[in-house]
């Protein structure tokens, strides 16, 4: 087992997150259940707060890589802002106590109301995506009266080698503007009287395990600003995007000490504040989905472990063919056989990983670890199976921080005509 610091075995070997037992945890509120450690996501979250220093910036959660409001609220007590892009994402960091002066929204697809609200509050900064949302945003603003604090995000058309669904920083991509068109439309936005420009973002992908590409973007957005500056246009930030990757395998995670190390002198120079969002990195090593084992099927092909669990609780599996851990909590089973892992969902791609070794019994518990981010928030209902219970411990204390769903909720807004 590749152990992290907040899921390892205990003396007697079963699994533990933090000092809970992941079996107490099943026993307790049943499975599937996401479970996240506090201190995991404390710690992450002190990897970007301590390199950052004393130097002006806003380290902004990306909310959609895990939005339950507990963890919000525990980002927000340290002082955290938010990235987030769509207007259900404000709501919930309002309600979890969130600062929204603090609040990038970032997307390609924003609708009027949604850029309503986000006025309404005060936020941070919009990055805008394209002119049409530039016009769009003047409109709303004019007639609430209010200045719109934006910058562009610009797609500095730098290759980050990283699964396709997630590259974000192509030529190609649907994010952002041409690096080559950001002058002409900054141009466009000096002129127009309820837009504030800020900065300059971009992003150029996610799961990012060099700093390498990061360098050669913010080598060509300074070069942009500079070339800004000379036009009259002068902006107060530099948005360099989330992206950085965590280890699920053999993947290195990313250290970003070098990439502050390379930041920041740049930015003083030029009397710039830096605003970054990471995502998964502060979440995704801190949860698992813990899942029970229904039945053990062998066939002359291949052994599969039948779990409660599905491709509607972790798509990433199905979605990206993405490999995550998966360790057994406990069990007396001594046989190692190679196993697919596979949920109940009545589709061929439910399955949650392939080709492991494992020593199993039916009724035994799973763990797929680094689960954090992109777990529940991607999950759903498809089969008319309600969503997980979401637990966080701290320490040696539980929380639910998301009740199980019932299956009378999934069919509450429906109606018999």
């Amino acid at each position: 087992m590749v152990e992290t610091k907040h899921f390892n075995r205990a003396a007697d070997a079963a699994l533990m997150v933090e000092s809970v037992a992941l079996t107490q945890i099943a026993a307790d509120y049943g499975t599937p259940s996401f479970v996240y450690s506090k201190q995991a996501i404390v710690e992450a979250w002190q990897r970007f707060k301590k390199p950052l220093g004393d130097h002006p910036g806003l380290i902004c959660y990306a909310v959609k890589a895990n939005s339950n409001i507990a963890i919000l609220q525990l980002l927000a007590s340290l002082g955290a802002g938010f990235d987030i892009v769509s207007g259900g994402e404000l709501m919930r960091v309002l309600a979890a106590g969130g600062d929204p002066n603090k609040v990038i929204f970032s997307g390609v697809g924003k609708t009027s109301a949604e850029i309503e609200l986000a006025l309404k509050h005060q936020i941070h900064c919009f990055n805008v995506e394209s002119l049409a949302e530039l016009d769009k945003i003047q409109q709303i603003a004019e007639k609430m009266d209010v200045i719109a604090p934006i910058s562009f995000r610009v797609n500095p058309d730098v290759d980050a080698k990283t699964h396709p669904y997630i590259s974000t920083g192509l030529k190609e991509n649907k994010f952002g503007i041409p690096i080559d068109s950001a002058l002409q439309a900054y141009g466009a936005a000096q002129k127009m009287s309820h837009i504030g420009i800020t900065g300059v973002d971009f992003h150029i992908g996610s799961q990012l395990g060099e700093v390498a590409p990061y360098f050669e973007a913010i080598d060509k957005t300074l070069n942009l600003i500079d070339k800004l500056k000379a036009s009259g246009i002068e902006v107060k930030h530099l948005d360099v995007g989330g992206g950085m990757g965590i280890q699920y395998q053999d993947e290195t995670a990313m250290d970003v000490q070098p990439l502050f190390d390379y930041l920041l002198p740049k930015l003083a120079e030029r009397n710039l504040a830096v605003s970054m969002e990471p995502g998964r990195c502060i979440v995704g090593n801190a949860g698992a989905l813990l899942t029970k084992v229904e039945y053990i099927k062998d066939t002359p092909d291949k052994n599969f472990v039948i779990v409660d669990a599905a491709m509607n609780d972790l798509i990433r599996p199905a979605l990206y063919s993405a490999w995550q851990r998966v360790e057994v909590v406990s069990s007396a089973a001594t046989k190692t056989r190679e196993y697919d892992i596979v949920g109940p969902v009545c589709e061929s791609a439910d399955f949650l990983a392939k080709g492991r070794e494992l020593a199993v019994d039916e009724g035994d518990l799973i763990a797929v670890l680094d689960s954090g981010a992109y777990g529940f928030v991607m999950s759903s209902n498809y089969n008319t199976r309600p969503r997980a219970a979401e637990i966080l411990v701290d320490n040696d204390t539980t929380h639910v921080v998301r009740e199980r769903e019932s299956v009378e909720s999934l069919f509450a807004l429906e109606k018999l005509v």
